[in-house]
């Protein structure tokens, strides 16, 4: 089965994606005779038959047992789509084959690699299946397996494609199987996974007539979803949330987007619009970070006073955010609330199918990584080439960091007895782009690309909001003028947490006494 839309590897070779080639991949029943013989059909001849129903190719496969005694496979390929009729019926064979038990249709395959990266191929490599309605896989490792009941489709998912199974009436009970055949991913190789499923399919009136569909296609949301059998969900969008966010707001936004773009300048307009919805999360953010720089010289003060009663110091910090108005957990809030995009779109850039082969500036091909140099020697974790779209991210979140986390340092008095923050953070700011830098350089560019505008708007936002819109001056004399009112009521939480700190002081006096 080749792809006619999708060459391998690179765009321009003139190979085309393969799923079926040189038998990789074949189906079998497993035929019980009267006298308890077992035939397996892969081992005997079919006679082809090629003919037109319409605008449909029609494909017969007989294996021809007398003048009307035959088994059939017949495939009917629709013009213009991935999806064909795949219908086994047998006639006259009730005297020949066991019909008291069902048959067991056998499908196997090895997966062939079709990318430029085996490892990052492989990891979404899987299989998927429905069990009783809902989605299930098998795991990534060796010898996998499992036995399911109520199953309509069987997805022999490699990344961007798919080669799918489907039967209206689900399987009884379906026996699975994957192992993984890259062992060392470092080396080239032709196969990534093997699949086996074992499907029972009963006798109808002394005869076999199943009706089945296949599908051999790219792993298009848009495309799977369009046969209603619920075979998007073979694309991995993330559990929950993070998944609605994808189905219902990211592939809508993004594939609009894609109608009348390139592929790079969609992923730079796609980021620009989430950074624009989410400013005022980083504005509150940034408000946040500025109230607390404003109460810096106040908490430093109190630190010095009880110095020697961590307990009381810590009580006199919390009355002091309450007098001044200030939510000490508002810069974490909104850190919190831009967690389930964040990982929304790590879910989402590795299985655009649209990405494929659409290059951007140097990179070539956006579902992949971007090489610009290679390595003559492989590094662990990190790989034998180097990306650029990696190290711009990785040098855009150092910046970010560096804006944000200097400011929390400054917030964030060592407490006694406890770490010192500031030293961590400092740490920090040059690990984290430095594990994003071996992180990304292996994934695709796409993602790549969209993290490296996002921290740069988001750098550009907060200067923005730091030059034009928030005033420290300013937020200082509100903070001195809500000292004056009346302190607001505290919140469940700052009262709990108050109530736990009188609790310990309570104690901490009474073990003084004894």
């Amino acid at each position: 089965a080749k792809l006619k839309n999708f060459e391998k590897f690179k765009k321009g070779s003139g190979e085309l994606v393969e799923l079926i080639k040189d038998n990789n991949s074949n189906l079998n029943l497993n035929l019980q005779t009267q006298d308890n013989r077992i035939l397996d059909t892969k081992n005997l001849f079919f006679e082809p038959t090629l003919s037109k129903a319409g605008e449909n190719q029609v494909l017969s496969m007989k294996l021809k047992a007398g003048a009307n005694e035959f088994l059939e496979y017949k495939y009917t390929l629709k013009e213009n789509d991935y999806m064909l009729d795949f219908d086994i019926v047998s006639q006259g064979l009730n005297t020949v084959l066991n019909t008291s038990k069902p048959v067991n249709l056998e499908w196997n395959m090895k997966t062939i690699r079709n990318e430029k990266s085996v490892a990052y191929e492989n990891r979404y490599t899987e299989l998927y299946f429905d069990k009783e309605g809902k989605k299930s896989y098998l795991g990534q490792g060796k010898d996998n397996k499992e036995l399911a009941n109520k199953v309509s489709y069987i997805a022999f998912k490699q990344h961007l494609f798919a080669s799918i199974l489907k039967s209206k009436k689900p399987f009884e009970t379906v026996e699975l199987y994957s192992n993984n055949l890259v062992n060392d991913a470092k080396i080239d190789t032709v196969f990534t996974k093997f699949y086996k499923a074992s499907l029972p399919i009963a006798f109808q009136n002394g005869g076999i007539n199943e009706k089945l569909n296949l599908y051999f296609g790219p792993a298009d949301y848009k495309i799977l979803k369009s046969y209603n059998s619920n075979l998007e969900d073979i694309i991995s969008l993330g559990w929950g949330i993070f998944g609605w966010i994808n189905k219902f707001i990211f592939i809508p936004l993004y594939g609009f987007l894609g109608l009348f773009l390139s592929q790079g300048i969609a992923i730079i307009i796609f980021t620009v619009i989430i950074k624009l919805a989410m400013s005022p999360i980083t504005y509150k953010s940034f408000l946040s970070q500025a109230k607390m720089k404003v109460l810096r010289p106040e908490i430093t003060e109190l630190g010095e006073k009880f110095k020697k009663d961590p307990m009381k110091k810590q009580q006199e910090t919390m009355k002091l955010y309450n007098k001044a108005g200030v939510n000490p957990m508002a810069g974490c809030i909104p850190a919190l609330l831009q967690m389930p995009v964040f990982y929304a779109l790590f879910q989402l850039f590795p299985s655009l199918v649209s990405l494929r082969q659409k290059g951007f500036l140097w990179a070539d091909d956006l579902s992949t990584f971007d090489s610009v140099l290679k390595l003559p020697f492989y590094i662990p974790g990190y790989g034998n080439h180097v990306s650029l779209f990696p190290i711009l991210a990785s040098i855009a979140i150092f910046f970010y960091m560096k804006m944000t986390t200097g400011d929390q340092q400054m917030q964030a008095p060592q407490q006694e007895g406890m770490p010192d923050m500031a030293k961590i953070m400092k740490i920090m700011i040059y690990v984290s782009p430095l594990m994003m830098l071996f992180f990304f350089n292996s994934n695709g560019s796409g993602l790549s690309l969209y993290y490296f505008i996002s921290n740069a708007l988001t750098i550009g936002i907060m200067l923005i909001i730091k030059k034009y819109i928030v005033d420290e001056d300013r937020i200082h004399a509100q903070i001195q003028e809500n000292k004056l009112k009346e302190p607001k009521k505290q919140g469940k939480f700052q009262q709990k947490l108050q109530q736990v700190m009188e609790q310990a002081e309570a104690q901490k006096a009474a073990n003084n006494k004894k």
